[in-house]
């Protein structure tokens, strides 16, 4: 009955590393899934800042027109000065250059404080390209090495199933029906090594009769959580 002991721990190594295998097998999709999300994110960032740095560069235009509109309004208005009718137009006339002349020194103003706007949008827009370009390449290798990854996962997960089927030919037909029974509702989780008195996978204590029988080299459940239980390897071996 040593064997079967054996064959069960064996069994429980293989689905454990089975289980390993297909987390990581799943683990570098997920990683590329996230990759992709913050791609997503810095390309949103990254139309944001260049339409916000479009919208400025239309405000400069815009005030530059107002600007130029406003100069020619002032030529317009001096031209008139030496046709003027009587001191009320020629006041009136003055007053309206002195107006436009405030209107064009708020408007430079204005215009300048927008450039120094513009320069920095520029180098804002610059670095969020470059992060995009860059998350974007980092993505590309990372495809290339989940792909590679997986290719050897695969290979692995191969060979461990046809090992997982040859130990499994060692159990007898009535500890092979138990095991099938279990690891069809468990899966990997369906066998646990016993600590002491205590089985390892619900951390409750079995009761002396079904350690006797582990220690006569019996199939024994856990009463507790219905798991395939084995004595430590050290512990079968002085059975």
């Amino acid at each position: 009955m040593s064997q079967i002991v054996e064959t069960l721990r064996t069994l429980h190594r293989i689905h454990r590393q089975l289980a390993d295998l297909r987390e990581r097998m799943e683990k570098g999709p997920r990683q590329l899934a996230a990759r992709e999300a913050n791609i997503s994110k810095l390309s949103v960032a990254a139309d944001a800042v260049s339409e916000q740095a479009k919208a400025t560069r239309m405000q400069v235009d815009q005030k530059e027109l107002q600007l130029k509109s406003s100069e020619a309004k002032i030529v317009e208005l001096r031209g008139k000065l030496n046709t003027a009718a009587s001191n009320r137009e020629y006041q009136a006339l003055l007053e309206q250059i002195a107006g436009n002349e405030m209107t064009n020194s708020v408007l430079a103003d204005e215009i300048l404080e927008l450039f120094e706007r513009v320069d920095g949008t520029k180098a804002t827009v610059a670095t969020a390209a470059e992060r995009l370009q860059q998350a974007k390449d980092e993505l590309e290798k990372s495809r290339a090495a989940v792909a590679e990854a997986q290719q050897n996962i695969e290979r692995d997960i191969t060979r461990l199933q046809g090992e997982l089927q040859e130990t499994e030919k060692l159990l007898p037909s009535d500890v092979m029906e138990m095991y099938t029974r279990t690891t069809s509702s468990k899966g990997d989780d369906a066998m646990a090594q016993v600590d002491g008195v205590t089985c390892t996978g619900c951390f409750q204590q079995i009761t002396p009769n079904r350690y006797n029988d582990l220690v006569l080299g019996r199939v024994v459940l856990c009463q507790t959580c219905g798991r395939l239980l084995y004595l430590p390897e050290d512990l079968a071996s002085a059975t």
